[in-house]
């Protein structure tokens, strides 16, 4: 052989090498992280007031912070739908709590997509769309818990496997995970981690209710117990200790007087409202936290120690926020208020060189299936009604939405208050316009200068032409979810 044919056959080969490398850029390995409950601000970064999360707080000064990330719904099933789907409720069918067991295996996941385009696989955690735990398809991996599972000595389903395991939930998650990252750390890899944690000890019946006999505690890991034992949290200007709604909530204020009579009528409820949200429970939050940091931790390790550092993204958030008595609510969750609806979101995405550190521009949860699947170069289906975020990650738009909408359907009854009060929210820049759809009533709320939603607007005669335009464009968002216009 010739020094000139010597010289083709390295070229040939260099760029073999060099097309696997960037065929192993192009589909980065993608772990979703959904922490349960967790509120936009309940991380160190994230403005908490005592909370210390250094894991996250890497994670966003690595990546990108996303501060105007809202929930499509901000309820666990169907918004969990709504991230794996990145549909609408109105679209996907699940549109509460109530176990939909069958309707969930029939859901267009796009992990599957993934596993077509030849990732390996994992849902790790709570499922929630339905009780059963068992296996959904388009995961190769499956451990899973019955409904919202118990924090300590869990029974997971493994497959199609019922195993007792032994130890905090979080940790297990966490183990787990780690093993399935060594395990398919030779090709392409999809991680969905649902952590149960921050979610109180519960059971949820398959109608929707609550078993009152389960206290709904906040449970942390023994090592973490105490950890912040006289901590106070900074409250905001709307925090009700008495659980009062604010002026200008018409139908917010007849919903707490059917709460009052349900405290009334059966006093175990008084200690499930926990009206005001106790500094304890806050503190028993916080701590429940540390595991959640504790398990970023240890799965950003592990891609180090395996050299997947540069070809991995992290998608962390959360399946819905909650209240710290903000408005006169506690363990509500559902309503249409900033600290229900909004969500922590932060992407890690390495193969960016110089990604947007902070983005204001609005998004939702459906769009994390469409980032994903762009992600790994994957066609985005037309089922997918979200958006990619990776525009705004690299800087190229600073918006890929005018508005953001949020549907809500209260058709299980857990809270008999909240039975009724199905609404509709048009999110923009500005403003926030709630309708509530069995009353007639609305809300509008001016964000930039009345942040803390205290003074509805909506009889404001200076603000009609702005209601007036945002409640048609609401009637378009509708029939955009439903996929008709």
């Amino acid at each position: 052989m010739n020094d000139t044919s010597l010289k083709w056959l390295l070229l040939f080969g260099l760029s073999l090498i060099s097309g696997l490398t960037f065929a192993q850029q192009e589909q980065p390995n993608i772990i979703m992280i959904v922490v349960d409950d967790m509120r936009y601000d309940e991380w160190g970064g994230g403005g908490h007031t005592f909370l210390k999360t250094p894991s996250i707080d890497r994670l966003a000064a690595e990546g990108t912070q996303f501060t105007r990330a809202y929930h499509t719904v901000p309820l666990c099933s169907p918004n969990r739908a709504s991230i794996l789907t990145g549909q609408y409720p109105s679209r996907h069918g699940i549109i509460d709590n109530t176990s939909r067991n069958q309707a969930s295996y029939m859901l267009d996941l796009f992990p599957k997509y993934l596993q077509a385009a030849g990732y390996k696989t994992a849902h790790v955690g709570k499922w929630h769309m339905g009780n059963s735990p068992k296996p959904r398809p388009g995961y190769d991996y499956w451990l899973c818990m019955e409904g919202q599972g118990k924090t300590y000595d869990p029974k997971l389903y493994e497959g199609e496997q019922e195993i007792q395991y032994e130890g905090y939930i979080t940790d297990i998650f966490t183990e787990k995970s780690v093993d399935f990252i060594k395990r398919s750390s030779g090709a392409p890899f999809f991680l969905y981690i649902g952590h149960k944690a921050v979610h109180p000890e519960a059971i949820q019946r398959d109608d929707g209710t609550t078993d009152l006999s389960v206290p709904k505690t906040f449970i942390a890991a023994d090592r973490h117990k105490g950890t912040y034992p006289n901590e106070i949290f900074k409250r905001s200007d709307s925090y009700s200790p008495t659980g009062t709604a604010d002026d200008g909530k018409p139908v917010i204020r007849e919903a707490f007087k059917l709460r009052a009579k349900t405290m009334e009528e059966d006093p175990r409820w008084v200690t499930e409202i926990d009206l005001g949200v106790s500094e304890k429970s806050i503190r028993d939050r916080a701590e429940m936290m540390l595991a959640v940091d504790e398990s970023l931790e240890k799965i950003m390790a592990t891609l180090n120690e395996l050299d997947l550092d540069d070809n991995t993204v992290i998608i962390f958030t959360s399946d819905n926020g909650y209240f710290f008595g903000e408005h006169g609510f506690s363990l509500e969750r559902r309503m249409p208020y900033e600290e229900s609806v909004k969500t922590p979101l932060i992407i890690k995405h390495p193969g960016i060189s110089k990604p947007v550190s902070i983005v204001n521009g609005l998004t939702l949860s459906i769009d994390l299936s469409a980032t994903a699947l762009d992600l790994a170069h994957v066609e985005i289906p037309a089922t997918i009604q979200g958006q990619s975020l990776i525009p705004l990650i690299t800087g190229e738009t600073k918006e890929i939405r005018p508005a953001a909408f949020i549907e809500y359907y209260s058709n299980e009854n857990p809270f008999p208050w909240t039975a009724q009060l199905d609404y509709r929210v048009v999110v923009t820049e500005q403003y926030k316009y709630i309708k509530w759809l069995r009353f007639d009533e609305a809300e509008l709320y001016d964000l930039e200068n009345d942040p803390y939603e205290q003074h509805n607007l909506i009889h404001d005669p200076s603000y009609q032409s702005v209601v007036k335009e945002l409640h048609n464009q609401m009637k378009h968002l509708q029939l955009e979810a439903l996929g008709l216009e």
